[in-house]
């Protein structure tokens, strides 16, 4: 049954940091300001173990560790971008890193590999089974009580969006059937009956790896033998159809969309133009997908980071951050984004900063309905030629540009009564519609926008970068989507808690500037009105030798 780890954290007389050191070191060991004490006071204590419970069922025992201590591994781990190696040595012998995570004692004891990892499953394990992802939770629980106590409103927020392969090797065509089938058949080898003439055929295209065979052969000895692999694919099946062997549901996916049967029951090979960008990429991340970005080929997922952007020198905070495949468009991302931030942050957004590329009709209609001034950077697309406005009495004018000239407009009735306007130029007809109207009147909106305004987006770059600071390849070290997710919820909460510890930091230098100052003040006003009264009450000579004492 789930159990929840002691708050309170009692120092031992002997071994803790604060016996152990002396000098400098104790002062610097014990300051409040140090990034280990308000690590432990903003992230560790922060994190709500409760949220884990439902890991620890009744059947399931207790956790033999602090979940606390473990999350907050996990963030120290991506904050600085550690193997697993060195994460566990600096938390078992290093007295600022264990200060951090709650363990002020020398003799407190860390969780050891095998509790590490088995957490780390049994968060995507719960997540593979429908359920919400666990650190997705907790890091909204932690950044909405830090939102709180720093008052961040996000009634201003911005957002971009970073595509991150996964780790996993760029296959060809035959290289990826070739390798979905080989795992299968390794698994199977053993358990399965078949046919002699079968299992040569499967021993012998199987036994070069399939990388070898694309260097090795002519293009045309691979489309022979990845012939040969659809056909074994397709005979082999049936024996396997009623399984829930999840290589064998891939080895079915990955053949769907890499064959076809025609209607003679002869399986042939799908054209390249068919196979879609959202189709398996690789037998070791099934989740990815593929997508060509401006000339950037990425197999793996898109990362969309919500944040605020308040007026005033006041704290901005990540409030969200969204994993998908990267095939999702940013234009996805808008709506769902908004709404999870807006249960982070302690206000509504009033305003939202983004480039061109979240811009939709729906997304439009979704900032009006919502009251929402929505400031795009610019729009996907080039400038059109004409120019429309419309009149008081609701009439449209259209201004062509090349001619500069007005020309005569004539509103219609569409198809399913949708409105539509329509003018003469050189050749034929020339149809508008509402979209395209609003797209024009966004455009001017974008034009009359001051720069300052325009400029509030850019420093979410900056925070897209430090995300992926670790990753300047932009390829990740994990696989799959939920693993993504815990990466960017993990490693958000480390930028988050920089920017507090530089605020507070800040804020304390401000307020000692200004206490040195008032007592400076102080004193000379003491001094002075001391002075008048020494003045008021003795004799010349007296005062004399007063002032040279004082």
């Amino acid at each position: 049954m789930f159990k929840k780890s002691a708050e309170s954290i009692q120092q031992n007389l002997f071994t803790s940091g604060t016996s152990l050191y002396s000098g400098k070191s104790l002062k610097l060991y014990e300051d409040k300001l140090a990034w280990q004490n308000q690590f432990r006071k903003q992230v560790t204590m922060r994190i709500n173990e409760s949220l884990f419970s439902p890991l620890y069922c009744s059947n399931n025992g207790s956790p033999n560790a602090s979940i606390r201590v473990l999350v907050a591994m996990m963030v120290l781990k991506e904050a600085q971008g550690l193997s697993d190696q060195k994460l566990f040595e600096d938390c078992r012998f290093n007295m600022l890193t264990r200060s951090a995570l709650g363990l002020l004692n020398a003799g407190d004891p860390v969780p050891t590999e095998s509790t590490y990892y088995l957490f780390r499953k049994h968060v995507n394990d719960y997540a593979k089974a429908g359920n919400k992802n666990l650190f997705e939770l907790s890091f909204a629980d932690i950044t909405k009580n830090q939102c709180a106590e720093f008052e961040v409103s996000g009634k201003r927020i911005r957002m971009d969006s970073k595509l991150l392969g996964s780790n996993i090797a760029w296959l060809s065509r035959y290289e990826l059937i070739h390798e979905t089938l080989h795992i299968f058949y390794k698994e199977v080898k053993e358990t399965s009956t078949f046919d002699k003439a079968t299992k040569e055929k499967l021993d012998m295209l199987l036994k070069m790896d399939g990388q070898k065979v694309v260097y090795t052969c002519s293009s045309e000895d691979v489309k022979t033998r990845l012939q040969k692999l659809g056909e074994l694919i397709y005979k082999i099946s049936p024996m396997f159809q009623d399984s829930v062997n999840p290589h064998y549901l891939t080895l079915q996916k990955v053949f769907n969309e890499q064959f076809k049967v025609d209607e003679n029951k002869i399986v042939v090979g799908r054209e390249k133009e068919e196979i879609s960008a959202k189709s398996i990429q690789s037998p070791h991340d099934t989740d990815c997908h593929y997508r060509n970005k401006d000339g950037n080929k990425v197999k793996g997922y898109s990362v969309n980071i919500t944040e605020s952007c308040d007026d005033g020198d006041g704290l901005n905070l990540i409030g969200n951050v969204d994993v998908r495949n990267v095939s999702t468009s940013d234009v996805d991302f808008f709506q769902d984004d908004i709404n999870n931030s807006q249960e982070v942050f302690t206000e509504k957004p009033k305003a939202i900063h983004a480039d061109g590329a979240y811009h939709s009709p729906d997304n439009q209609a979704f900032c009006k309905d919502n009251d929402i001034d929505l400031y795009l950077h610019a729009i996907q697309g080039a400038k059109g030629r004409y120019e429309f406005n419309f009149l008081e009495n609701g009439e449209l004018t259209i201004l062509d540009t090349k001619t500069d000239e007005f020309v005569e407009v004539t509103k219609i009735a569409g198809k399913n009564n949708i409105e539509k306007w329509r003018i003469k130029n050189e050749r034929s007809y020339r149809y508008f519609t509402q979209k395209e109207i609003d797209t024009f009147l966004i455009r001017k909106k974008i034009k009359k926008t001051p720069i300052e305004t325009l400029q509030k987006r850019n420093n979410v770059e900056a925070t897209v970068f430090q995300l992926g600071y670790h990753y300047p390849n932009a390829k990740s070290r994990y696989r799959g989507l939920i693993k993504h997710q815990m990466w960017a919820n993990i490693r958000c909460l480390w930028v988050n808690f920089v920017r507090i510890l530089n605020y507070i930091q800040q804020s304390c230098l401000k307020t000692g500037f200004f206490v040195k100052y008032l007592t400076n003040s102080l004193f000379n006003q003491l001094y002075l009105a001391f002075k008048r009264l020494l003045t008021a009450i003795l004799p010349y000579h007296i005062l004399y030798f007063k002032n040279i004492a004082l």
